[in-house]
């Protein structure tokens, strides 16, 4: 009897890798990481949570030489506690180093340094102050969230940008927590929020958010709304039928 082998074919357009990442938070990425090449800046690139590797894949074509990048999940490997097992083992059973290895090598010559671990294990791998752009998208638990915040703080440059995945999702109120009390009390100033991130600097936030906003004011496909809150200008973002950026 011939025996018919399944094989899954590699994804040709980042729409095909499976996760979630928005239009407006690629757009957004996008312009952060241009921005800072375009002004000159150099540092090194995280990302903290991986998934299939959708976002990775993206932000590491913003690589420039002599930076490196390097991304960390637990992938198979077994969670540091039970809440976070239970957590990896009911969204992200699918997972596999493998897997996001394929995934980014359809996309890219080499992989970035992949750390296979819980996120605390970063801070002693990565450089402090050696980042300027760091994407958390790891546990959804409150004081996971809080030591991937505390690390980013360490980590990046002083006008690195930091993202923080699913910080108002109903189901992930510890991300919501942990971000809005960063803000309140560990000195992280908000720059925009798009619908499902949110966009920060421990740096001067205005500088990059004049240039946001005169950049959304010229686009008619982007929603924006600016409200003050406890001392903070807030940018809210929503995608209006936007395209997706180009991605060879």
């Amino acid at each position: 009897m011939a025996i018919i082998q399944e094989t899954t074919r590699p994804p040709r357009r980042l729409d095909d890798v499976p996760g979630w990442f928005p239009v407006l938070d690629q757009l957004l990425f996008d312009w952060f990481l241009n921005r800072q090449e375009a002004t000159g800046m150099r540092g090194d690139l995280l990302e903290v949570g991986v998934y299939m590797g959708k976002s990775a894949i993206f932000i590491g074509r913003h690589q420039q030489p002599a930076e490196r990048y390097t991304v960390c999940d637990l992938f198979e490997g077994d969670a540091p506690d039970d809440a976070n097992q239970a957590e990896s083992t009911k969204s992200y059973s699918a997972l596999t180093r493998r897997v996001f290895e394929e995934n980014y090598r359809s996309f890219h010559d080499e992989l970035p340094r992949v750390l296979q671990g819980p996120s605390s294990v970063v801070p002693a791998e990565v450089t402090p102050r050696s980042c300027r752009f760091v994407h958390i998208d790891a546990s959804h638990l409150y004081e996971h969230v809080y030591g991937d915040i505390g690390a980013a703080h360490d980590l990046l440059l002083p006008d690195g940008i930091v993202v923080l995945d699913d910080f108002r999702s109903e189901h992930t109120p510890g991300v919501s927590i942990a971000a809005w009390e960063a803000v309140l009390n560990r000195g992280l100033h908000p720059i925009c929020l798009s619908t499902q991130k949110l966009y920060g600097t421990w740096g001067d936030p205005e500088p990059v958010q004049e240039e946001l906003l005169a950049m959304v004011r010229e686009r008619s496909d982007c929603h924006l709304s600016v409200q003050e809150a406890a001392g903070h200008r807030i940018v809210r973002l929503k995608s209006k039928g936007m395209r997706a950026p180009d991605f060879p």
